[in-house]
């Protein structure tokens, strides 16, 4: 293989991670009361500096109290950074109890377009399929140039 087609794939590689990081999509939605309708169908492109998708649970009461008001959830999903996800944990953290009887709140982010589709998905580690299917060719032309 020559140097220069080895050079383009390389290049190709390169842009295509540099895409990834600049256009993430994550589902979008404040305060709804279940992860259906607009929690699951309004996406959002992020901003240069959004790197993660955040999502916030949180159970109580409604916003306005009144007497023997029923307890219920509460959803938020938005474009973030890995600083603010990071803040929001550790604030969030000694709240997220999920015990029924108390208020509490929960927060997790996750990398990746779309990853924020369940609630709290736990894919902080999730590879996008670009970057596998191109470096995977990078290895195939790497073995058959060493030979």
């Amino acid at each position: 293989m020559s140097r220069v087609s080895m050079l383009s794939i390389l290049t190709i590689f390169l842009c295509s991670l540099l895409l990834e990081v600049t256009c993430l999509e994550c589902y979008v939605c404040d305060n709804q009361e279940d992860n259906s309708e607009k929690c699951v169908k309004s996406i959002k492109t992020c901003d240069f500096n959004q790197d993660v998708c955040l999502t916030e649970i949180k159970w109580g009461s409604t916003p306005y109290w009144s007497q023997g008001t029923k307890k219920q959830y509460y959803i938020s999903k938005r474009c973030s950074n890995k600083t603010e996800c990071a803040t929001n944990r550790q604030r969030y953290m000694p709240l997220c109890t999920y015990i029924w009887y108390q208020d509490w709140v929960c927060g997790d982010c996750c990398q990746g377009d779309r990853c924020n589709y369940y609630i709290i998905s736990g894919s902080d580690h999730a590879i996008p399929f670009t970057s596998i299917i191109f470096g995977g060719l990078i290895l195939l032309q790497f073995l058959s140039f060493r030979n």
